[in-house]
């Protein structure tokens, strides 16, 4: 039978500190399964974020990276309150989310912002984009009719946009700047901590590029703090400070960013690796590729152990039995893997 070894909080490779904007501790999230049709009941649990916990400094960015339905995109809408968790403890600058309630919580949302994966899906394409990037300000009732429009004009200039075009609507913006329209609206209350889940998976390679480098520098100009959701490790490699690789509703590695794709010590981190192609072809032929075989396991019926041991290539019985525990391998490179 399954047993779970459960310690102290997971931080991602250091200990929480006074540094440490967001400390997420034992966070899970469950979705309940339901049939009936006069009477609904649950039947099951889809475990989407099952135990996790990392950490987050001040003016950092800590990438979150894995396969489609991992549970990246549902961890970046607990922590800004989107979903009320199942469990766990969500610290933002020393406060848990999950007990605010109101006014306080709304306060609190003031610090922390998010830009979508999809740019097209994610704008009101009934609203104007002065109006789109000004409605938090609204929400929040900050400043005047008068002072919003020079704000929403400043924030145009600071994303690259000509605040000449405010009163267009978002159809009338290619991809790119749809995006940039987002970035906008997410400084628009002046965060401290914004989610950028997938910001540029949905945009061509140049336009990626282009936004990444913009997210940088507003990160240097305003001190911010990134959770940065990508599945595009290139991506996670260039802008982030530190890697978090996920599995399954949960945590399979952490470290540095070059130290994890240096010396990746995971399985799974090394399967994820070795599909990024090296734009050397004498390299690129001499590199052992790892092939994933079977598919990944339902998130409602998660096997016992190891949730990576059904498709992992050196697992024993006790990653069948056992569930890992999250350890620190090497001095600030964490893992759970039993064959470590």
């Amino acid at each position: 039978m399954a047993t779970e070894t459960r310690g102290a909080p997971r931080t991602v490779g250091h200990a929480v500190s006074g540094d440490t904007l967001l400390d997420v501790r034992h966070l899970k999230m469950y979705f309940p399964v339901t049939a009936g049709f006069l009477i609904q009941r649950k039947i099951a649990d889809n475990k989407a974020v099952d135990d996790i916990s990392f950490s987050v400094n001040r003016g950092e960015t800590v990438g979150l990276v894995g396969e489609s339905g991992c549970g990246k995109s549902t961890t970046g809408r607990c922590i800004l309150q989107l979903y009320k968790s199942t469990d766990g403890q969500i610290i933002f600058d020393g406060v848990d989310l999950n007990t605010l309630r109101g006014n306080d919580l709304r306060r609190m949302r003031r610090r922390m912002q998010m830009i979508f994966q999809d740019p097209y899906a994610s704008l009101n394409p009934r609203m104007s984009i002065r109006d789109i990037i000004g409605e938090p300000l609204v929400i929040h009732k900050l400043g005047s009719g008068s002072e919003r429009r020079e704000r929403v004009a400043e924030l145009m200039r600071i994303v690259g946009l000509n605040p000449f075009y405010a009163s267009r609507f978002p159809h009338e913006f290619s991809g790119g700047q749809r995006q940039r329209i987002g970035v906008a609206r997410a400084l628009a209350v002046s965060p401290d901590f914004i989610v950028c889940d997938e910001p540029v998976s949905a945009l061509d390679v140049s336009i990626q590029a282009q936004i990444i480098n913009l997210l940088e520098e507003l990160q240097a100009q305003f001190g911010l703090t990134y959770l940065f959701i990508a599945h595009d490790l290139a991506v996670v490699r260039h802008i982030s400070d530190r890697v978090v690789v996920m599995y399954l509703g949960h945590l399979m590695e952490a470290a540095d960013r070059n130290e994890i794709y240096d010396n990746p010590l995971h399985p799974y981190t090394k399967a994820l690796l070795s599909a990024v192609p090296i734009p050397d072809p004498v390299l690129e032929r001499k590199r052992e590729r790892i092939i994933l075989t079977g598919e990944v396991p339902s998130s409602l019926r998660p096997p016992p152990g190891c949730v990576f041991h059904t498709r992992c290539p050196i697992a024993i019985d006790e990653c069948r039995q056992v569930i890992p525990e999250w350890r620190e391998a090497e001095p600030g490179h964490w893992v759970a893997c039993h064959r470590v």
